[in-house]
């Protein structure tokens, strides 16, 4: 998949969550080195910024599914953006559906 959107093949986004939880590590362990390389490889990602809609969206998941608060962002930012699949290492989106979820 990588090699995908490389090529242009395919387009990623992330949403603002993700870029905290995936800068929480290098940052907490004061790698600037790593940090600044997923910065980097993160801004040839689509950002999806999290409002009002895709807010309402998120609740509305979480109480049909029980989904964590973080988790059903993401999925309602993926289906704002009319993801083809969410890419997640999470495994609790079982009781999602109407969105493909590929686990890593």
């Amino acid at each position: 998949m990588f090699e995908a959107h490389a090529r242009g093949r395919a387009r990623f986004a992330v949403t603002t969550i993700t870029l905290a939880e995936v800068l929480t590590g290098p940052l907490g362990n004061q790698n600037e080195v790593l940090a600044e390389q997923y910065r980097n490889t993160l801004r040839t990602w689509f950002v999806v910024e999290l409002d009002a809609e895709i807010a309402e969206s998120a609740a509305r998941l979480r109480a049909a599914s029980k989904l964590k608060l973080a988790d059903a962002i993401q999925a309602a930012s993926a289906l704002s953006i009319g993801a083809d699949a969410l890419l997640t290492h999470d495994h609790d989106f079982s009781s999602l559906h109407g969105l493909m979820v590929l686990g890593v």
